[in-house]
């Protein structure tokens, strides 16, 4: 009987019975080594993307106020801004403003110079004429209509920076919203791929694959002039008035579609 076994004859046996090429016996020379080509898939997808929105009405008032003094020290403007600050307080306190709906926003503390002209050379330098300090601290409340009553309190206090004034929704108001549009966006996606699907005579049997993305829409915080050095303050109680804000999500879903 010839038992003389060829090297295609023996890798054809591994293979059959189920072993890998990498366990073929060394006394085997083997070749080459190839992957087996995966079959293609055979689901059919359709990927739409589906839209919500609404407004909703906020429920947070941010406002961030502070005071900038400038003295020939350091330790003169730091004192009097020092004292300018626990003034602005008690009275945002006194408005009704709790310590925990107080933060400090930005404290800074830099020499300021001015530029004059050497008569002998004509050279511009520089000569340090004081320090400057700014406190600006940051109010987020719940309660919103006491907005002019917070700043005309501050203003009468010292505070003679008012950067900014806005209206937000709080967190959780904000993932609440968020939540019930994300279901919105999910039915907005199918009804869309329901449509696109009817004239090529198929239907969604499943899905594949869902994205989610929250977002949101906010107008950006408004300046407000009327609290700083040279202008006239007018005793009345000043304006503000809030405005609903944007919420929005959407969703990207991969639909497997099948035909009717």
């Amino acid at each position: 009987m010839n038992k003389t076994i060829t090297v295609a004859t023996a890798i054809g046996v591994v293979l059959a019975l189920g072993f890998s090429l990498g366990a073929i016996p060394s006394g085997i020379n083997a070749q080459a080594q190839t992957e087996p080509t995966p079959f293609p898939s055979r689901e059919k997808t359709i990927s739409v993307s589906g839209q919500a929105s609404t407004f909703v009405e906020p429920d947070r008032l941010n406002i961030n106020f502070g005071v900038e003094v400038q003295k020939p020290t350091a330790k003169e403007a730091l004192d009097e801004n020092s004292a300018k600050m626990n003034e602005v307080i008690d009275a945002i306190k006194a408005a009704g403003i709790n310590d925990d709906e107080i933060t400090t926003s930005q404290f800074s503390i830099y020499p300021v110079y001015e530029s004059y002209q050497e008569k002998e050379t004509g050279i511009y330098k520089q000569r340090l004429t004081g320090y400057s300090v700014s406190n600006i601290i940051s109010v987020k409340t719940s309660k919103l209509d006491l907005a002019s009553n917070i700043i005309d309190a501050a203003v009468d206090a010292g505070v003679n920076r008012v950067d900014s004034v806005w209206f937000s929704l709080s967190e959780k108001k904000q993932q609440q919203v968020s939540d019930d549009l994300l279901a919105e966006a999910v039915k907005n996606a199918k009804s869309k791929a329901e449509k696109a699907l009817v004239p090529l005579d198929y239907q969604v049997i499943g899905v594949k694959h869902v994205s989610l993305s929250e977002g949101g829409y906010y107008p950006p915080p408004m300046p407000y002039y009327g609290a700083m050095d040279g202008f006239a303050m007018e005793k009345s109680a000043t304006p503000i008035f809030s405005s609903d804000q944007q919420v929005s999500a959407s969703a990207t879903v991969v639909f497997l579609i099948g035909s009717n």
